[in-house]
């Protein structure tokens, strides 16, 4: 298909902009924001739950209308323990005033700071050896260290940041107050910024991914589907591929022992990772019947074109499902292979009395797409790689570092019941041929009382 006169405009902008001017065109592409529904209360105890998310129907299918903005900040600390408590006021009052000024929907600005384990070891290690929880099904603690996966390349580095700061909103000039007082505040020495979009196309307008990739100049972006979602040309915010309400939070399902006080009740574990994506490998290497196979699962028949399939708990395949289908095609699906591990086996009740029924999905994931090669901004020399490249900075909420472990196993075709020996990256082995993994780490996301320095006013 070829690119319209729009896009070529945009491409031609974008060619004198540079990478940083690509961004600015989301906007202009974008057209009008969504309309977003109110928050029905003023504060959610949970962070890295987003109020006001618009859904609309696509293909007899609800799916979620994502913000159109996303930045993630990581960063070291400026702070050492002889500070800490001056620090957390800090944070806390800066925190609060961002939530004065906008309201906590994709309309104003969400904000999730999560911690990783350099901050929890270096500045509150007696505290956290008793408050931190512990995943009982793992025997492990709930938050654990990133590790690779079968097929991440060798070079895939595992990171050390103190804190990750995601922020979210359909105003890109809400995301550059927050990023303003945060770099102003004295607390952060930044590390990263990873920026990218979301949305796009749904009120049948142009593709946002399309666009935005033709006018990055990024080789294979003409052949992405008019109205893609995502750069791999379908829809992955099906409301019910979603984990609904609380179901990601540490006390939900019973995984996790809270410990004494249970001062992370209402918290989360965040995975965070850059993953690149090879888009004409993807387009030319695979006709759509197979590119329907290798994102969702062997045997799956859509019409030619079909960007919107259904993922709700009828269609949820299970760890015998994924077998069965590999023993008759030699294939997993992306889908299918996650969806064996990250849905429930059975209904489960939670805490508050909510019923999740079987084959709801337990991860909440706050995924965008990016041109970043792999960062916008890195403080390391030699990261950031020349030019443009299609990717995906992924985010991923879920009860514990082990269960997240468990779905991207399963995406490699290790499965609990045992591995169904895939070489690496094979095409296979569902989309991985065409993704490379840059980055990971894993952090735990206090609930919002305690989001500013945890622990840090407890005795160590």
């Amino acid at each position: 298909m070829s690119p319209t006169r729009r896009e070529l405009l945009a491409g031609a902008a974008a060619g004198a902009l540079g990478v940083l001017g690509v961004y600015e065109l989301v906007d202009h592409l974008a057209g009008s924001p969504p309309q977003r529904p109110a928050p029905t209360v003023p504060e959610l105890p949970e962070q890295h739950l987003l109020q006001g998310v618009q859904h609309v129907m696509q293909n007899d299918v609800e799916v979620i209308v994502p913000p159109l903005h996303h930045e993630v900040m990581t960063a070291k600390l400026e702070v050492d323990r002889a500070g800490l408590k001056d620090a957390q006021a800090t944070l806390s009052d800066l925190l609060a005033k961002l939530d004065h000024d906008y309201v906590p929907t994709p309309a104003g600005l969400g904000v999730t700071v999560a911690w990783g384990l350099p901050y929890f070891h270096r500045l509150v290690p007696g505290a956290a050896g008793t408050h931190l929880p512990r995943d009982t099904r793992a025997g492990k603690p709930a938050v654990i260290d990133a590790r690779t996966f079968p097929s991440d390349p060798g070079d895939t580095v595992l990171e050390a940041n103190e804190v990750a700061i995601l922020l979210r909103s359909d105003q890109r000039p809400n995301i550059d107050d927050a990023l303003d007082r945060l770099r102003s505040s004295g607390l952060f020495h930044l590390t990263s910024l990873r920026r990218g979009f979301a949305g796009g196309a749904f009120d049948g307008g142009h593709s946002l991914p399309r666009t935005m990739a033709i006018a990055a100049n990024v080789p294979g972006a003409e052949l992405i589907p008019e109205g893609a979602e995502l750069f791999l040309g379908f829809t992955s915010t099906q409301k019910a591929a979603f984990g609904p309400g609380k179901i990601a939070n540490f006390e939900t399902l019973g995984f996790v022992d809270l410990g004494r006080g249970g001062y992370f009740r209402e918290g989360t574990h965040l995975h965070l990772s850059h993953v690149t994506e090879d888009l004409e490998s993807w387009y030319v290497g695979f006709l759509f019947a197979e590119r329907v196979t290798t994102a969702f699962k062997p045997g799956l028949e859509v019409p030619e074109g079909t960007q919107v399939v259904a993922q709700g708990p009828e269609q949820a395949s299970t760890t015998t499902d994924v077998r069965r289908q590999f023993r008759a095609s030699g294939r997993i699906g992306h889908s299918a292979s996650i969806q064996s591990t990250s849905r429930l086996t059975a209904e489960v009740v939670g805490p508050d009395g909510t019923r999740y029924p079987k084959g709801t999905a337990v991860p909440i994931r706050a995924d965008f797409n990016t041109l970043d090669n792999p960062f916008l901004f890195s403080d390391e020399r030699g990261v950031i790689q020349e030019g443009p490249v299609a990717g995906v900075h992924f985010l991923s909420f879920n009860p514990s570092s082990d269960d997240f472990n468990r779905n991207r196993l399963a995406m490699d075709g290790v499965l609990p019941t045992g591995s169904l020996g895939i070489p690496p990256g094979d095409r296979a082995q569902g989309i991985n041929s065409i993704l490379s993994t840059t980055h990971r780490q894993n952090f735990l996301v206090p609930p919002r009382r305690n989001r500013s320095f945890p622990l840090a006013e407890l005795p160590g």
